[in-house]
């Protein structure tokens, strides 16, 4: 079995993720070793309207690989657009896992039952 498509990925991600030049490591050496009071922003406007930010826009959990069982309708269903049904049925699981763990904990941090409402 020929693990082609891996192989596209990896060269794919390779081409995006050029090394550093020795310069540019030069560089972030010099700036890693100042302090913050000693770095010039003054080029660098301050960002005071926060409205069209994205909460969690950069967040990339690690991914961990799992054998799952599902139904063959629910695969074919995830597999229909073409490419990425494994991001896809990620997406879902997280909406749901999301939608489920949302007002389900009490102000003292235990967790309440989404059927009786009480705190366990």
């Amino acid at each position: 079995m020929c693990h082609l498509g891996s192989r596209r990925r990896i060269a794919r991600k390779e081409s995006r993720m050029r090394k550093l030049t020795k310069e540019q490591k030069r560089d972030i050496r010099a700036i890693a070793a100042k302090r913050d009071e000693d770095i010039d922003f003054s080029d660098a406007p301050a960002v005071v309207d926060w409205s069209g930010a994205e909460i969690g826009k950069f967040y990339r959990p690690t991914k961990r690989p799992v054998t799952m069982r599902l139904d063959s309708d629910v695969i074919a269903w995830l597999k229909a657009d073409g490419r990425g049904y494994q991001t896809k049925a990620n997406w879902l699981l997280r909406q749901a896992m999301t939608h489920l763990t949302e007002g389900t904990r009490t102000a003292s941090g235990k967790r309440r039952s989404r059927r009786t409402g009480k705190t366990k």
